[in-house]
């Protein structure tokens, strides 16, 4: 189960974004999507219904490209809209995929650039351009499901998604799991164009911030990284990609099927390693 608050002003949006937020884990562990349920909370005094009707029309549109109905769900009265999905799904036991089981010598792969937690906040300030927002929306709406099928075609060691903790969050959490220390390439991670100018502008989320703080005692940051580039690594996602740990020698054949499935990178940012001294090394 997985909803927020708005994060854009369009209500259909609003809900495309949500849903397919919602659905991320069940793609992270390798599996399919089953069927869903609303969730939702909103202001039916201050607000028009219509407004809720479009939220939930927005989320069906991704389930239905999930192909999975919606059943049912609950809303409930409150001063600030809320939305999301409670999300059933299954996963053959081959095709379990843990966030605590990366190997030493993998390479990761991330399928989908950072920055939405930046530019939303950009976005909140009315100062995110045209381009940079419509960018954003199509990173969140996009679908971790083409990401989960290469994954059960080729076979992998570790999957997270990437949310609310940041890329540094989530693979912290992973290399605490599975006992690793992992070496990132700054310059390979790749980021929604535009971005990084309003990082330097300031448009840094709190939860950001918050992230940042909480993980740099595990990270070796290179001497040459300006602040705003480790806010971006630790940037608050909404709807983030798929950060996946993968044998050296699948890496190849993973990235070919990840583009055939259209996702949106198919980056190799960095590899595994035995446990260091800190726990993420970034170059």
């Amino acid at each position: 189960m997985d909803f927020f608050t708005p994060i854009v002003d369009d209500p259909y949006t609003f809900g495309q974004i949500a849903a397919a937020n919602s659905l991320s884990d069940i793609y992270a562990m390798g599996g399919k999507p089953l069927h869903a349920l609303n969730i939702a909370e909103f202001p039916v005094d201050d607000l028009p219904l219509d407004i809720l009707t479009k939220i939930m029309q927005g989320g069906l549109e991704i389930t239905k490209k999930a192909g999975i109905p919606i059943l049912g769900g609950h809303t409930i009265k409150d001063p600030v809209p809320k939305y999301g999905l409670v999300v059933t799904g299954s996963v053959e036991k081959k095709h379990l995929t843990l966030n605590s089981t990366a190997k030493a010598g993998d390479v990761l792969i991330l399928t989908k650039p950072l920055g939405s937690g930046i530019i939303a906040t950009a976005i909140k300030k009315d100062k995110a351009p045209k381009s940079i927002m419509e960018e954003a929306v199509n990173v969140m709406t996009n679908l971790n499901s083409g990401a989960a099928i290469a994954m059960n075609a080729v076979g992998v060691n570790a999957c997270t998604d990437i949310t609310g903790y940041g890329l540094l969050g989530h693979l912290l959490e992973m290399c605490k799991g599975s006992n690793v220390s992992v070496t990132l390439e700054f310059n390979e991670i790749p980021l929604i164009q535009g971005v990084y100018e309003l990082a330097q502008k300031g448009f840094i989320p709190g939860g950001t911030k918050r992230n940042l703080d909480y993980v740099s005692p595990k990270v070796n940051f290179s001497k040459n990284m300006s602040q705003e580039q480790k806010y971006l690594l630790a940037d608050a996602q909404t709807s983030g990609g798929l950060l996946i740990s993968v044998l050296q020698e699948k890496a190849d054949e993973l990235v070919e099927i990840l583009n055939i499935n259209n996702c949106l990178t198919s980056s190799i940012i960095g590899k595994v390693y035995n446990p260091a001294e800190s726990t993420i090394y970034i170059n």
